[in-house]
Formats: C-alpha cells, sequence, structure tokens
C-alpha cells in the first residue's frame, strides 16, 4: 500500500521546483494529481512523464491569484476523480527584492494577492470539497523567512508567507473536528528556478549555502518528501503545525 493510495489531490506550482517534485512524487505514491500552475506546456510534459511512469494526473494552467481558478481546480478533480483528499497549495512568487521604502504598492500587492490571497482563496474551495467526503489535508508551502530569520529585501514575500502560518492555524482550529488537517511547510533554501532568483551568483549560493547547518541547500525531491508527510496519514495527529524542513537555517549561527 502507498502513501496516497487512490487519493486525490491538487498540487499547485507544479510546474517547476518543489511543485513538480512533489506532484511526481504524490503520483508514485497512488494519487490522482490534478497539476496547477501558470505554464501549460510545462504542466503537460509533467502529466505526460507522470502518465508514462504509470501514474494518473490532469492539469490545468492558471493563475493561483484569480478565485475563478481556485474554484476550477477543485472542480476538475471532482469532476474527473470523484472527489478531493488533498491540497498541496505551494504556487508563490517572490517578487521584487528591494528594500521596503523602495517597494511600490502595485508590487506589494502582487506578491500578497499571489502568495497569501491565493492561499486563501484555494482553501476557501478545496475545504467544501474535503467536507463532502468526510476529511482531508490541506498544506501550504510557507518559509522560514519572516518566521524564523529575517532576510533583507524580501518584506512583501516575508510578510505574505507569515501570513500563510496565520491561515494555516486558524483553519486547523476551525476545521479539525470535521476530519480536516491543515498544516504549513517551511523549506530552507532549495535548488528550484525561484530559489535561484536570490541565490543568482556563485558568491550569492556559497553564502545561502553556508547559512544552513547542513552547509548546504536541498533538492526539491527533499521537501517533497516533508509534503508527502504532511499531505499522508502518516501525520494524521498532527494539525496547524508550521513544519520547518530547513536544513538547520532557522537554529544556526555559524
Amino acid at each position: 500500500m502507498t502513501a496516497l493510495s487512490n487519493k486525490v489531490a491538487i498540487v499547485t506550482g507544479a510546474s517547476a521546483g518543489i511543485g513538480r517534485a512533489t506532484a511526481r512524487l504524490f503520483a508514485r505514491e497512488g494519487a490522482h494529481v490534478v497539476a496547477g500552475a501558470r505554464r501549460k506546456q510545462e504542466l503537460d510534459a509533467l502529466v505526460d512523464e507522470i502518465r508514462r511512469a504509470g501514474g494518473d494526473a490532469i492539469a490545468l494552467a492558471g493563475d493561483v491569484g484569480d478565485e475563478g481558478y481556485a474554484r476550477a481546480l477543485v472542480e476538475a478533480a471532482v469532476e474527473r476523480f470523484g472527489r478531493l483528499d488533498v491540497a498541496f497549495n505551494n504556487a508563490a512568487t517572490v517578487g521584487a527584492l528591494r528594500p521596503a521604502p523602495e517597494l511600490s504598492l502595485a508590487e506589494w500587492d502582487e506578491v500578497i494577492r499571489v502568495n497569501l490571497t491565493g492561499a486563501f482563496m484555494a482553501a476557501k474551495h478545496q475545504i467544501p470539497a474535503m467536507l463532502a467526503r468526510g476529511g482531508g489535508s490541506i498544506v501550504f508551502t510557507s518559509t522560514f523567512v519572516g518566521y524564523t530569520v529575517g532576510m533583507p529585501n524580501m518584506a512583501a514575500y516575508a510578510s505574505s508567507k507569515a501570513g500563510i502560518i496565520g491561515l494555516t492555524k486558524v483553519l486547523a482550529a476551525e476545521y479539525g473536528a470535521r476530519g480536516i488537517r491543515v498544516n504549513a511547510l517551511l523549506p530552507g533554501g532549495t535548488d528550484t528556478p525561484m530559489g535561484r532568483t536570490v541565490m543568482n551568483t556563485p558568491e550569492a549560493l556559497a553564502f545561502v549555502r553556508g547559512l544552513h547547518a547542513m552547509k548546504r541547500i536541498a533538492a526539491p525531491e527533499e521537501i517533497a518528501q516533508a509534503a508527502l508527510y504532511l499531505a499522508s496519514d502518516m501525520s494524521s495527529f498532527t494539525t496547524g503545525a508550521a513544519l520547518l524542513a530547513d536544513g538547520g537555517v532557522s537554529i544556526t549561527r555559524t
């Protein structure tokens, strides 16, 4: 028996990085995957890869900051597979990297819209579908940035991701007794296209590696394993948690 045998799972941000690695892992673990992201070509390639490996997946491209898209992902899961059991709300943007006084309101609003409002809208539509089948597991991707560590030039990103932790705790309290678990996953530095926008020189990469107790950054597949834990019954008594999978960056001072 695999960890997500016959479960139906939405994975956003699935075109690259942590989302792509998680969609592949969930499929290998028996889930029927609904893969979401903005880039249709990359999603279609992911679905083809999953199917060639013997898994089951469909794709729907769109913007997670659009409520219609949040609704459509849930409708696709229910119409194609009959229900929704798991949601990994992972899509995000870093946004402009500047000191706060130099950040425009439009730049701030865009990061909040995609990261925090997008997470809220996803859960808003996922929860009723999960209640209809007796429960489920929602996982949001947050970050250590703004939670255990303040990183310069990341005010909007840190604020949006810290807000996700608050959202996680409220939803966990609201729906725990009705069978829905809600948790946040907080990765450390990870080798993804989005991560490389910050680690964009050899010197920057070496600096970020050195911040971690393990003196390296994660592969996306390592973060996917943590997402699998939170999504599956392996974490059946875990809800409202902010789970650090950060290579020790939060506790390192060397």
